[in-house]
């Protein structure tokens, strides 16, 4: 009989803020994670602090924003009014103290509940605020959310304005490192909402005059598209669309200044109503697919009370644009019924074009349903005989909610003893293996008829669920495992071609990474060093005063399962495949895939006198190994 557990008095807590926060702060910042993702929790600190100073320009108030990341430590200072001096440390540390809470000052502000800012309070092991106002200034300073100074209020000749400067807690975030590629990514976002203001991030300017066509020109190239961008701006709305030259669908959704990238209720109308619009436009019922194979857009509204699905608001959830105002999609369905219309009924060569592009993914679609039964017929049977797929028992789709399940990783790797290795060493909950036979194929410039005809690319589509795009990726980490020699550099090239020509949402997303495995293992009778790089290498060896023994792992079979469990487990070292906003697909791959140019030729030299350099150095090293001897 199994014991009563006990419900008494004394079973009941009472949590302060700063303790709710720390002992869950899921609830405030999603994920927590390392900064290898651009949703980890701590850039969702940074955009806590950088909404409010929004929030001000948006108010008329602040033309400039300067930021400073260095060394894990961030400093953000705004021009704004500034945090009234009476309420400085209430402001970030009284959960229901806050200015949003004023509809009539923040009436479509990017937060209403003030709990952003005590987030980032409670979860750094150093916080401080600062407001500058009418020539007089105030700061506080924290410890994990607790006061550990009230400054006296002391005058100033500083403008008005707020400065925030933090320092995420390390025991919360573990090993975390500021990617500044991310930040860049999120601060330009800002910058296309909010035409006219700039942004100063670690000696960059970032501004944009043109909103939503300046965001999608610069991601992508006018001439990189199949017209040019269509650019439509209403009352709290602004769309941006063309059509690319690649697979899938690309959106960026805004709901007051907050990237919504989980989408919602204004992008799925968004989704609906340029089909229904189109259609309208030629008369024709083309397929939904085929009118949005390889669209590009943005759309950002204003909405009054936004209702978001979580505290990270990354996904609308309102309805309606205001409590008594119309549905969200017939708001959208409005304007874009008329103002796409009308465009397209004036822009006959633009209209022409974008009817090219669907027809064209007409046609293709047509091509590929012959042999698409046939192929996915071949998967299953590949997938149950020739067991190149190691399966998890997790996946990020089957229970809906990818929030409530662990983080889910497949590695793709090649040969039979790298998969042996890591099928033994995984978790086998949450971590799955997929075994390439030999190198797949070199897919740049073709169609995705390729990949149901070529069965390695077609039981890697399979395995990760991404056939009608990455909407059911099995997966939450896609990672690349390949040999650190020159036939794992060139699988890992080619499994990078295929991703960005047929699933670039999958790397928009950050769903790839590459793996980084140990290329030395450097160890005497007492100790092992593994080393990822020549610097590490050098360093066991001084370290172990050079007596040591060095092993250089030619490839992923090498290692044993034992060793690999470090690797792949709580100490794992995964690299994003990160694209930046300046980054184009077109170039990339013609770049590094397409034909033989001047430019590939110099990188490939200059890379290889680096190598000399690092060979020399090791060179010296075993010199001098030799001589302690």
């Amino acid at each position: 009989m199994n014991q009563e557990v006990r419900y008494e008095d004394d079973n009941i807590r009472t949590l302060d803020w700063k303790e709710h926060i720390r002992l869950r702060p899921g609830m405030y910042i999603g994920k927590l994670g390392d900064g290898t993702a651009p949703d980890d929790g701590i850039y969702v600190l940074l955009k806590e602090i950088i909404d409010n100073s929004i929030d001000e320009f948006v108010m008329g108030y602040g033309k400039q924003i300067d930021i400073k990341v260095e060394e894990g430590t961030v400093i953000v200072r705004d021009f704004g009014r500034g945090i009234p001096l009476g309420k400085v440390v209430d402001s970030v540390s009284q959960i229901n103290t806050s200015g949003k809470f004023d509809s009539k000052a923040f009436k479509k502000s990017v937060g209403l509940n003030g709990v952003g800012t005590k987030a980032a309070n409670a979860l750094s092991e150093y916080f401080k605020v600062q407001a500058f106002r009418d020539g007089e200034t105030k700061q506080a300073e924290f410890a994990l959310g607790a006061i550990t100074k009230n400054h006296k209020l002391v005058a100033t000749k500083e403008p008005n304005g707020t400065l925030i400067h933090f320092k995420p807690d390390s025991t919360i975030f573990k090993n975390y490192k500021f990617r500044t590629e991310f930040i860049e990514s999120q601060l330009w976002n800002y910058a296309y909402l909010n035409t006219g203001l700039k942004i100063h991030f670690n000696g960059k300017t970032i501004f944009s005059k043109n909103g939503l066509h300046d965001l999608l020109t610069r991601k992508i190239g006018e001439e990189h598209t199949e017209y040019p961008v269509i650019f439509l701006k209403g009352e709290d709305i602004e769309v941006a669309m063309t059509h690319g030259r690649h697979y899938g669908e690309q959106y960026h959704s805004f709901v007051n200044g907050q990237y919504t990238t989980q989408g919602g209720t204004h992008l799925q109308a968004f989704r609906e109503s340029v089909v229904e619009t189109i259609r309208n436009r030629f008369g024709k019922k083309y397929e939904a697919q085929d009118i949005r194979t390889s669209i590009i857009a943005a759309i950002s509204v204003r909405v009054e009370e936004p209702v978001f699905e979580s505290q990270t608001k990354t996904k609308l959830g309102s309805l309606n644009i205001a409590p008594d105002g119309v549905s969200v999609k017939k708001f959208v369905n409005d304007f874009l019924s008329k103002a796409l219309d009308d465009f397209l009924l004036k822009n006959k060569e633009v209209a022409e074009a974008l009817k090219r592009r669907i027809e064209q993914s007409e046609r293709e679609r047509k091509e590929i349903a012959g042999i698409k039964k046939l192929a996915n017929e071949r998967a299953k049977k590949a997938n149950i005989h020739n067991k190149k797929l190691r399966d998890c028992k997790f996946h990020l789709n089957e229970k809906g909610d990818a929030e409530k399940i662990p983080f889910t990783t497949i590695f793709i790797t090649e040969g039979d003893s790298a998969s042996g290795s890591l099928t033994k060493a995984r978790d086998v909950a949450t971590q799955a293996v997929f075994s390439l036979r030999g190198k797949p194929l070199n897919c740049y410039g073709l169609t995705k008829k390729v990949v149901y005809q070529n069965e390695e690319l077609n039981l890697l589509q399979h395995a990760l669920n991404i056939e009608d795009g990455i909407e059911y990726l099995r997966y939450n980490r896609v990672v690349i495992a390949t040999d650190a020699d020159v036939d794992g550099m060139h699988i890992r090239l080619l499994l990078l071609t295929f991703f960005l020509q047929f699933f670039p949402d999958l790397v928009r997303n950050g769903h790839l990474f590459i793996l980084e495995t140990p290329l030395f293992r450097v160890r005497d009778k007492k100790t092992t060093y593994y080393c990822f790089s020549e610097e590490e290498k050098k360093e066991a060896i001084r370290k172990l005063r050079g007596k040591a023994e060095i092993t250089r792992f030619k490839g992923l079979g090498e290692i044993s399962p034992n060793e690999f469990q470090d690797f792949i487990g709580d100490g794992i070292r995964l690299q994003p495949v990160v694209m930046t906003d300046d980054m184009n697909i077109d170039h990339i791959l013609d770049y590094y895939m397409g034909k033989n140019t001047p430019e590939r030729q110099e990188f490939i030299v200059e890379n290889l006198r680096i190598e000399l350099d690092e060979i020399e150095d090791t060179l010296e090293i075993a010199e001098a190994m030799a001589e302690a001897v």
